[in-house]
This record gives C-alpha cells, sequence and structure tokens, in this order.
C-alpha cells in the first residue's frame, strides 16, 4: 500500500486556486478599481492638492502622536518590510510550493511579486513625488508609492492565496495578511517615510497584484483542468480506462 501512495502522489492534482471564481473576480475588480482611482487621483494636480492637505494633516498628527513605545513598534516593521526579509520569506514560499509540485500555486505567487516589483518602480519614476520632511528611517528614492506597503502587502496576500486551501480558514487568514499590510503602511505614515496617501496606494496596489495573479492564473488552472478531464470522461463512458489511469496501474504493477 505504501508503494501505491507513493506512486500516486506525483500524479496528485492540485486543489483549485480559486474557490469561488465569481465572487473572487468581483473582489478582485473592486480592489483593482480602488487602486486605479487612487493612482488617477495623485496623479491629477487639481485632486493632488486637496490629497496634499490630508497628508499634511495626517502627517502632523502622526508626529504630535508620537511615542516610544510605537516608534519602537514602527521601527520593527520598517526591518520587516526590508528586502532582506520579504526575500527570504519569498523564496522560501515558493521553495515549499515547488516541493510540494503546486505549480499553479507557485505561478500565481512568482506573477504578484514580478509584477509588482516591475510597477513599483516603474510608478515611482513616473509620479517623482517627493517624500515628507523629518523621516526617523533611512529612505531613498521616490515617495509614491510605498515600496514597503507594496512589497508586504503582495508578499502576505499571494502567500495566504498559494498556502492555505480556499475556504473560511482562507478568509481568516486573508484578513490578518491585509491587518498586517494596513498596519505596515501606517509605520510607514507615522515613521514620515511615506504620506498616507502613499501608504494606502501601496497596500491597494500590492493587493491588487496578488488578486488579479491569483484570478488569471486560476482560471487557467480551471481551464486546463477542464480540458483534460473533458477526454478522460468520454473513455469511460466508451468503458475504456483513462491513460493516466492505465498509467497509474503499469506504475503500482
Amino acid at each position: 500500500m505504501s508503494g501505491m501512495s507513493l506512486a500516486a502522489r506525483p500524479g496528485r492534482e492540485e486543489h483549485a486556486l480559486l474557490g469561488a471564481p465569481g465572487r473572487y473576480a468581483a473582489i478582485t475588480v473592486v480592489v483593482v478599481a480602488l487602486t486605479a482611482g487612487v493612482f488617477v487621483a495623485v496623479g491629477d494636480h487639481g485632486t493632488l492638492t486637496s490629497i496634499q492637505r490630508w497628508d499634511d494633516a495626517w502627517l502632523r498628527l502622526m508626529i504630535s502622536g508620537r511615542a516610544p513605545p510605537l516608534t519602537a513598534i514602527a521601527r520593527t516593521l520598517n526591518v520587516l518590510g526590508l528586502v532582506y526579509v520579504t526575500l527570504p520569506v519569498r523564496i522560501a514560499v515558493a521553495g515549499f510550493l515547488a516541493l510540494q509540485r503546486r505549480w499553479w500555486h507557485l505561478s500565481a505567487f512568482t506573477l504578484a511579486v514580478v509584477v509588482s516589483e516591475v510597477l513599483i518602480g516603474v510608478l515611482k519614476g513616473i509620479y517623482d513625488r517627493a517624500r515628507p520632511p523629518g523621516s526617523l528611517v533611512a529612505t531613498t528614492g521616490a515617495s509614491f508609492p510605498s515600496g514597503h506597503a507594496v512589497a508586504t502587502s503582495v508578499t502576505a496576500v499571494a502567500a495566504v492565496i498559494a498556502l492555505v486551501p480556499p475556504g473560511r480558514r482562507r478568509a481568516w487568514w486573508g484578513a490578518a495578511a491585509v491587518t498586517f499590510s494596513v498596519l505596515m503602511g501606517l509605520s510607514r505614515a507615522y515613521l514620515a517615510a511615506h504620506w498616507l496617501s502613499d501608504a494606502v496606494a501601496g497596500v491597494l496596489l500590492g493587493t491588487s497584484c496578488a488578486l488579479t495573479a491569483a484570478l488569471v492564473v486560476g482560471l487557467l488552472q480551471r481551464w486546463w483542468q477542464g480540458t483534460r478531464q473533458r477526454p478522460a470522461e468520454a473513455h469511460r463512458m466508451a468503458g475504456i480506462p483513462p491513460p493516466d489511469e492505465v498509467a497509474g496501474r503499469r506504475r503500482t504493477a
């Protein structure tokens, strides 16, 4: 029996990346629309003036509310968002998925991370927004969007989608991932490393990348599995064992 289970294991079919594609697509559309709205608003000089007033007010609030414990937490989050932390986490997730031969899940995770990294550099160059004055941590490059917020949200959300099967458990882990991403974004504004709108845009962009990548790969997975199931069903209706079933019998013989 152990030989049969070991022989069948490589041929196991991955569980579906998306549990309810229609609902998932609706959520993705809403998040992407919000993301696009923020980027359009910041890109327009008229609305940016109003946004900047909110950003200035939020920065003053953060400065007035600074306290040693909060600063320590924000500095810790700053370290957690650095590439020295996010890169090993990403490699670990990708390595685990590869070892498990969950290629569709690995593809969704990798696609989300790669697209987000490309967009960070491109968008920072396009917007070229100056950072707030008086940052409590070292910063480089333009301010919009927040790279920490993008990296944290895309890694956390994409990891949950790739590692946790669809269902209530994924929903809880997804809520935790979004919460952590929001805290990362708020910490960037607290430290004056970014404007609040930079952080909001970063969280939305990272989440959008994770959701969109999973939606695209998940639909491809459903299509691919459908094309494989149709010939198998035809074989069974004709009373002929499917080729993969015959191959499995040969391996276990």
